[in-house]
Protein backbone atom coordinates (compact mmCIF):
# COMPACT_ATOMS: atom_id res chain seq x y z
CA UNK A 1 0.00 0.00 0.00
CA UNK A 2 1.46 3.30 -1.09
CA UNK A 3 1.82 6.00 1.50
CA UNK A 4 0.18 9.27 0.59
CA UNK A 5 1.93 12.52 1.50
CA UNK A 6 -0.32 15.59 1.51
CA UNK A 7 0.82 18.30 -0.95
CA UNK A 8 1.49 20.84 1.81
CA UNK A 9 3.74 18.44 3.70
CA UNK A 10 5.51 17.43 0.50
CA UNK A 11 6.06 21.12 -0.26
CA UNK A 12 7.61 21.69 3.16
CA UNK A 13 9.81 18.62 2.85
CA UNK A 14 11.14 19.63 -0.58
CA UNK A 15 11.67 23.22 0.60
CA UNK A 16 13.84 21.93 3.43
CA UNK A 17 15.71 19.59 1.04
CA UNK A 18 16.46 22.37 -1.45
CA UNK A 19 17.38 24.81 1.32
CA UNK A 20 19.71 22.25 2.88
CA UNK A 21 21.31 21.51 -0.50
CA UNK A 22 22.10 25.19 -1.00
CA UNK A 23 23.47 25.60 2.51
CA UNK A 24 25.63 22.46 2.25
CA UNK A 25 27.06 23.63 -1.07
CA UNK A 26 27.86 27.04 0.40
CA UNK A 27 29.45 25.48 3.48
CA UNK A 28 31.65 23.19 1.36
CA UNK A 29 32.77 26.16 -0.74
CA UNK A 30 33.54 28.25 2.35
CA UNK A 31 35.45 25.39 3.98
CA UNK A 32 37.67 24.89 0.93
CA UNK A 33 38.34 28.60 0.40
CA UNK A 34 38.72 29.25 4.11
CA UNK A 35 41.18 26.39 4.62
CA UNK A 36 43.35 27.48 1.68
CA UNK A 37 43.34 31.10 2.86
CA UNK A 38 44.05 30.00 6.44
CA UNK A 39 47.08 28.01 5.34
CA UNK A 40 48.31 30.46 2.71
CA UNK A 41 47.64 33.99 3.95
CA UNK A 42 50.41 33.97 6.62
CA UNK A 43 52.88 33.71 3.73
CA UNK A 44 51.31 36.44 1.60
CA UNK A 45 52.87 39.89 1.95
CA UNK A 46 54.23 42.59 -0.37
CA UNK A 47 57.60 40.87 -0.66
CA UNK A 48 55.88 37.61 -1.63
CA UNK A 49 53.58 39.32 -4.14
CA UNK A 50 56.10 41.68 -5.75
CA UNK A 51 59.38 39.81 -5.36
CA UNK A 52 61.22 37.45 -7.70
CA UNK A 53 61.64 33.74 -6.92
CA UNK A 54 64.80 32.53 -5.24
CA UNK A 55 66.26 29.03 -5.39
CA UNK A 56 63.69 27.61 -7.85
CA UNK A 57 60.81 29.09 -5.88
CA UNK A 58 61.74 27.70 -2.47
CA UNK A 59 61.78 31.27 -1.24
CA UNK A 60 61.32 34.77 -2.60
CA UNK A 61 58.26 36.08 -4.40
CA UNK A 62 55.85 35.06 -7.15
CA UNK A 63 55.41 38.26 -9.16
CA UNK A 64 56.65 36.76 -12.49
CA UNK A 65 54.20 33.89 -12.05
CA UNK A 66 51.29 36.26 -11.34
CA UNK A 67 52.02 38.19 -14.53
CA UNK A 68 52.42 34.97 -16.51
CA UNK A 69 48.96 33.82 -15.37
CA UNK A 70 47.44 37.17 -16.32
CA UNK A 71 49.07 37.11 -19.77
CA UNK A 72 47.97 33.60 -20.76
CA UNK A 73 44.46 34.17 -19.37
CA UNK A 74 44.03 37.44 -21.27
CA UNK A 75 45.09 35.78 -24.53
CA UNK A 76 42.71 32.89 -23.91
CA UNK A 77 39.75 35.18 -23.15
CA UNK A 78 40.46 37.61 -25.99
CA UNK A 79 40.55 34.73 -28.49
CA UNK A 80 37.80 32.48 -27.09
CA UNK A 81 35.17 35.11 -26.23
CA UNK A 82 34.53 36.56 -29.72
CA UNK A 83 34.69 33.09 -31.26
CA UNK A 84 32.35 31.56 -28.68
CA UNK A 85 29.82 34.40 -28.66
CA UNK A 86 29.93 34.69 -32.46
CA UNK A 87 29.28 30.97 -32.86
CA UNK A 88 26.46 31.16 -30.31
CA UNK A 89 24.82 34.05 -32.20
CA UNK A 90 25.08 32.09 -35.44
CA UNK A 91 23.57 28.94 -33.93
CA UNK A 92 20.76 30.83 -32.19
CA UNK A 93 19.87 33.58 -34.67
CA UNK A 94 20.96 32.48 -38.13
CA UNK A 95 21.29 28.71 -38.41
CA UNK A 96 18.33 26.39 -38.52
CA UNK A 97 18.08 22.89 -37.14
CA UNK A 98 20.18 20.92 -39.58
CA UNK A 99 22.97 18.36 -39.58
CA UNK A 100 25.73 21.00 -39.55
CA UNK A 101 24.32 22.70 -36.44
CA UNK A 102 23.98 19.35 -34.68
CA UNK A 103 27.61 18.55 -35.53
CA UNK A 104 28.78 21.92 -34.19
CA UNK A 105 26.92 21.37 -30.91
CA UNK A 106 28.23 17.81 -30.66
CA UNK A 107 31.76 19.04 -31.28
CA UNK A 108 31.40 21.74 -28.63
CA UNK A 109 30.10 19.27 -26.06
CA UNK A 110 32.92 16.84 -26.90
CA UNK A 111 35.58 19.54 -26.55
CA UNK A 112 34.19 20.47 -23.13
CA UNK A 113 34.70 16.91 -21.89
CA UNK A 114 38.24 16.38 -23.23
CA UNK A 115 40.85 16.19 -20.44
CA UNK A 116 43.12 19.20 -20.21
CA UNK A 117 46.22 17.05 -20.61
CA UNK A 118 45.08 16.24 -24.16
CA UNK A 119 44.69 19.93 -24.94
CA UNK A 120 48.23 20.38 -23.66
CA UNK A 121 49.54 17.59 -25.88
CA UNK A 122 47.76 19.11 -28.89
CA UNK A 123 49.17 22.54 -28.05
CA UNK A 124 52.65 21.06 -27.83
CA UNK A 125 52.34 19.33 -31.20
CA UNK A 126 50.58 22.15 -33.07
CA UNK A 127 51.54 25.50 -31.55
CA UNK A 128 54.91 24.71 -30.00
CA UNK A 129 56.37 22.38 -32.64
CA UNK A 130 54.41 22.68 -35.92
CA UNK A 131 53.90 26.47 -35.86
CA UNK A 132 57.34 26.89 -34.24
CA UNK A 133 56.06 29.17 -31.47
CA UNK A 134 58.09 27.28 -28.90
CA UNK A 135 57.27 27.19 -25.21
CA UNK A 136 55.75 30.61 -24.87
CA UNK A 137 52.96 32.77 -23.45
CA UNK A 138 51.28 32.77 -26.88
CA UNK A 139 51.32 28.97 -27.23
CA UNK A 140 49.82 28.57 -23.76
CA UNK A 141 47.21 31.28 -24.27
CA UNK A 142 45.99 29.81 -27.56
CA UNK A 143 45.81 26.34 -26.03
CA UNK A 144 43.78 27.66 -23.10
CA UNK A 145 41.52 29.49 -25.57
CA UNK A 146 40.62 26.13 -27.10
CA UNK A 147 39.74 24.85 -23.63
CA UNK A 148 37.59 27.86 -22.75
CA UNK A 149 35.81 28.03 -26.13
CA UNK A 150 33.16 25.31 -25.61
CA UNK A 151 32.22 26.67 -22.18
CA UNK A 152 31.70 30.19 -23.52
CA UNK A 153 29.84 28.93 -26.58
CA UNK A 154 27.42 26.73 -24.64
CA UNK A 155 26.63 29.34 -21.97
CA UNK A 156 26.17 32.08 -24.58
CA UNK A 157 23.88 29.96 -26.74
CA UNK A 158 21.66 29.00 -23.82
CA UNK A 159 21.50 32.63 -22.68
CA UNK A 160 20.58 33.94 -26.14
CA UNK A 161 17.94 31.28 -26.72
CA UNK A 162 16.32 32.03 -23.35
CA UNK A 163 15.52 35.63 -24.32
CA UNK A 164 11.89 36.46 -24.97
CA UNK A 165 11.50 36.42 -28.76
CA UNK A 166 9.10 39.38 -28.61
CA UNK A 167 12.09 41.67 -27.90
CA UNK A 168 13.72 40.87 -31.23
CA UNK A 169 10.41 40.83 -33.08
CA UNK A 170 9.55 44.28 -31.74
CA UNK A 171 12.95 45.64 -32.79
CA UNK A 172 12.58 44.24 -36.30
CA UNK A 173 9.04 45.61 -36.54
CA UNK A 174 10.38 49.11 -35.78
CA UNK A 175 12.71 48.90 -38.76
CA UNK A 176 15.95 47.73 -37.18
CA UNK A 177 18.19 45.40 -39.15
CA UNK A 178 19.06 41.91 -38.00
CA UNK A 179 22.50 43.02 -36.82
CA UNK A 180 21.12 46.10 -35.03
CA UNK A 181 18.63 43.89 -33.23
CA UNK A 182 21.35 41.47 -32.16
CA UNK A 183 23.71 44.24 -31.05
CA UNK A 184 21.19 46.53 -29.35
CA UNK A 185 18.61 44.07 -28.02
CA UNK A 186 19.68 40.42 -27.99
CA UNK A 187 23.27 40.67 -26.70
CA UNK A 188 22.52 43.17 -23.87
CA UNK A 189 19.64 40.99 -22.69
CA UNK A 190 21.82 37.86 -22.87
CA UNK A 191 24.85 39.53 -21.27
CA UNK A 192 24.45 38.01 -17.76
CA UNK A 193 24.51 34.48 -19.18
CA UNK A 194 27.35 35.30 -21.57
CA UNK A 195 29.31 36.80 -18.68
CA UNK A 196 28.82 33.61 -16.69
CA UNK A 197 30.28 31.60 -19.56
CA UNK A 198 33.24 33.96 -19.91
CA UNK A 199 33.94 33.82 -16.17
CA UNK A 200 33.77 30.01 -16.20
CA UNK A 201 36.08 29.90 -19.19
CA UNK A 202 38.43 32.40 -17.58
CA UNK A 203 38.40 30.39 -14.36
CA UNK A 204 39.35 27.25 -16.22
CA UNK A 205 42.13 29.07 -18.06
CA UNK A 206 43.71 30.81 -15.07
CA UNK A 207 43.60 27.66 -12.92
CA UNK A 208 44.98 25.24 -15.50
CA UNK A 209 48.30 23.50 -14.90
CA UNK A 210 48.41 20.44 -17.17
CA UNK A 211 47.95 22.29 -20.47
CA UNK A 212 50.46 25.05 -19.70
CA UNK A 213 53.01 22.48 -18.57
CA UNK A 214 53.33 21.36 -22.21
CA UNK A 215 53.02 24.75 -23.89
CA UNK A 216 54.31 27.59 -21.68
CA UNK A 217 57.34 25.97 -20.12
CA UNK A 218 58.48 26.55 -16.55
CA UNK A 219 60.75 29.60 -16.73
CA UNK A 220 61.40 31.48 -13.51
CA UNK A 221 62.07 34.85 -15.11
CA UNK A 222 59.57 37.59 -15.89
CA UNK A 223 58.28 37.22 -19.48
CA UNK A 224 58.97 40.32 -21.58
CA UNK A 225 57.15 39.26 -24.76
CA UNK A 226 54.45 36.86 -25.92
CA UNK A 227 57.12 34.52 -27.28
CA UNK A 228 58.89 34.10 -23.92
CA UNK A 229 58.57 30.97 -21.82
CA UNK A 230 56.92 31.49 -18.44
CA UNK A 231 55.49 29.77 -15.38
CA UNK A 232 51.84 30.54 -14.51
CA UNK A 233 50.70 30.25 -10.89
CA UNK A 234 48.98 26.82 -11.16
CA UNK A 235 52.12 25.31 -12.68
CA UNK A 236 54.30 26.91 -10.01
CA UNK A 237 51.96 25.52 -7.34
CA UNK A 238 52.16 22.05 -8.92
CA UNK A 239 55.96 22.13 -9.02
CA UNK A 240 56.27 23.36 -5.43
CA UNK A 241 53.92 20.69 -4.09
CA UNK A 242 54.96 17.65 -6.15
CA UNK A 243 58.71 18.24 -5.90
CA UNK A 244 58.53 19.10 -2.21
CA UNK A 245 60.28 22.43 -2.66
CA UNK A 246 58.15 24.45 -0.24
CA UNK A 247 54.66 23.56 0.95
CA UNK A 248 54.51 26.90 2.73
CA UNK A 249 54.96 28.78 -0.53
CA UNK A 250 52.60 26.35 -2.26
CA UNK A 251 49.79 27.30 0.12
CA UNK A 252 50.63 30.97 -0.34
CA UNK A 253 50.47 30.56 -4.12
CA UNK A 254 47.12 28.79 -3.82
CA UNK A 255 45.75 31.62 -1.68
CA UNK A 256 46.86 34.25 -4.22
CA UNK A 257 45.29 32.23 -7.04
CA UNK A 258 41.94 32.06 -5.24
CA UNK A 259 42.01 35.78 -4.48
CA UNK A 260 42.77 36.55 -8.14
CA UNK A 261 39.80 34.46 -9.30
CA UNK A 262 37.49 36.17 -6.80
CA UNK A 263 38.67 39.63 -7.89
CA UNK A 264 38.24 38.80 -11.59
CA UNK A 265 34.72 37.48 -10.97
CA UNK A 266 33.59 40.52 -8.98
CA UNK A 267 35.15 43.07 -11.34
CA UNK A 268 33.83 41.36 -14.47
CA UNK A 269 30.29 41.13 -13.10
CA UNK A 270 30.36 44.80 -12.04
CA UNK A 271 31.64 46.07 -15.39
CA UNK A 272 29.22 43.96 -17.42
CA UNK A 273 26.27 44.93 -15.25
CA UNK A 274 27.05 48.63 -15.75
CA UNK A 275 27.46 48.10 -19.50
CA UNK A 276 24.16 46.23 -19.73
CA UNK A 277 22.34 49.04 -17.92
CA UNK A 278 23.88 51.57 -20.29
CA UNK A 279 22.93 49.55 -23.38
CA UNK A 280 19.37 49.09 -22.12
CA UNK A 281 19.09 52.84 -21.49
CA UNK A 282 18.67 52.59 -17.72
Amino acid sequence: MHRFIPPRIAQKIMTVVFWASGIITLVILLIIIGYVLFKGMPVVNLEFLLGNPVDSGKSGGIFPFIMSSIYVTLIAVLVATPLGVGAAVYLSEYAGENTLVKLIRFGSETLASIPSIIFGLFGLAFFVIYLKMGWSILSGGLTLALMALPTILSASEVSIESINKSYAEGSLALGATKWQTIYKVVLPAALPGITTGVILGMGRAIAEAAAVLYTVGAALMMPTSLMDAARPLPLHLYILATEGLSMENAWGTAAVLIIMILIITVVTNTVVDNYRKKMMGR
